[in-house]
């Protein structure tokens, strides 16, 4: 490795070997430690511009930018692709209306048993009213 292509490799990538391509990294460590005195500034500038790129607050786009990205890919004939979800919609729409068949199911056999199942309680009510407001038994016999 050259003195060239090391300088190269720490201004581009930084002090953090990690970050150096695993293609040179081994060749660019083994430079750093044969040549002390040529690596040691270099990569302590290079850690000094790397804290400083740490420490700065990545900006998040404005509204105006996003809505200016937008108007322009309208503008060049882009959509918005949806290929890769079509079918989690479809299944979604599937899953979604037999939810749907299935609780009105639900509701109509409620409705049709509490009919059914209710049927014998409600004959006593009606025997029960009538017999109130019928002749009793001991007002006939006394």
């Amino acid at each position: 490795m050259t003195s060239e292509r090391f300088l190269a490799l720490v201004a581009a990538w930084g002090a953090d070997a990690r970050r150096w391509p695993e293609a040179e990294r081994a060749m660019a460590e083994a430079f750093a430690a044969g040549n002390p005195e040529l690596a040691e500034p270099a990569l302590a500038e290079a850690d000094a511009a790397d804290a400083l790129l740490h420490a700065s607050r990545i900006a998040s786009p404005s509204m105006m930018l996003r809505d200016r990205v937008i108007a322009s890919a309208a503008e060049a004939g882009l959509k918005a692709r949806r290929e890769g979800r079509r079918w989690l919609d479809r299944l979604s729409l599937a899953f979604g209306a037999g939810w749907a068949v299935s609780a009105c199911a639900g509701i109509v056999a409620g409705v049709m048993m509490t009919t059914h199942l209710t049927a014998n309680a409600h004959a006593d009510a009606v025997l029960f009213q009538a017999t109130l407001m019928g002749v009793d038994d001991t007002e006939v016999l006394g």
